[in-house]
């Protein structure tokens, strides 16, 4: 089984943000970037069916030369090798083409992605990826089984968990549950050794345009001044929720 886990490269949400040129771009100035966190989950069940069924896991990022520390932190995790196609992940539109490219021409079983990114939101690419490959597709997945061509997989819907069959090719929308938290690998010496021999590929664009501009971003608005209440007021404590706060 030919395994694709597709990985953004996101600030860290710790990270300070700020943007330049009238609000219409991001400043990566002393941004920290990591794996995109539902990625990273993605990537953990993949080296699951490595070890398990022995599946060949590459792992793919759209964007520029700064995302190969990214690519080369999750060859060190345990990915077999790596793909950077050589251009700006400007929307979720050129995200999904670019890898539905690869996809085809590589032959993958399997597309893991996560449901979303952390810095965008915008829970688009797998799906477009799965119309644009004709694949099947679950979004939200917690859990995976793979025997043979069947697939077993749960996604989270409201209220619970629904269990679906499914058959490969296949475009998985992932998030927590399809692993925990504490199945996640931190590199060691080894694996970061044996990341710098690994294969990163580049390859170039296949010229998709981008159809969408960036007008302007805006910050939340901040929080305002925490009221502190007496725990023996509940008068006061009631008044403010109602007339204040408005939620009683």
């Amino acid at each position: 089984m030919k395994i694709l886990v597709c990985i953004s490269h996101v600030p860290d949400t710790t990270s300070k943000i700020n943007f330049t040129n009238n609000n219409a771009e991001f400043d990566k100035n002393g941004v920290q970037f990591v794996i995109n966190p539902y990625d990273e989950f993605c990537l953990t069940r993949a080296l699951w069916f490595k070890e398990k069924q022995g599946a060949t896991v590459t792992v793919v990022n759209v964007g520029g030369s700064e995302t190969e520390p990214t690519l080369r932190k999750a060859l060190a995790i345990g990915a077999d090798n790596a793909i950077r196609i050589n251009t700006a992940a400007t929307d979720g539109f050129v995200v999904a083409k670019e890898l539905a490219e690869v996809v085809k021409k590589e032959g993958f079983d399997l597309v893991l992605a996560g449901k979303e990114s952390a810095d965008y939101n915008g829970q688009m690419v797998p799906g477009m990826l799965a119309a644009l490959l004709d694949f099947n597709f679950v979004n939200g997945c917690v859990d995976i089984n793979v025997d043979g061509t069947n697939v077993t997989a749960k996604r989270e819907i409201d209220g619970g968990n629904e269990t679906l069959a499914t058959n490969l090719p296949l475009v998985v929308g992932g998030q927590k549950g399809i692993v925990e938290e504490k199945d996640l690998r931190i590199p060691n010496m080894r694996g970061i050794m044996m990341a710098r021999k690994k294969p990163l590929n580049v390859v170039e664009s296949s010229g998709t345009e981008t159809t969408t501009t960036i007008s302007s971003y805006e910050k939340p608005a901040p929080k305002g001044a925490v009221k502190l209440v007496d725990a023996d007021n509940l008068d006061e404590l009631i008044s403010l929720l109602h007339n204040e706060a408005k939620v009683i």
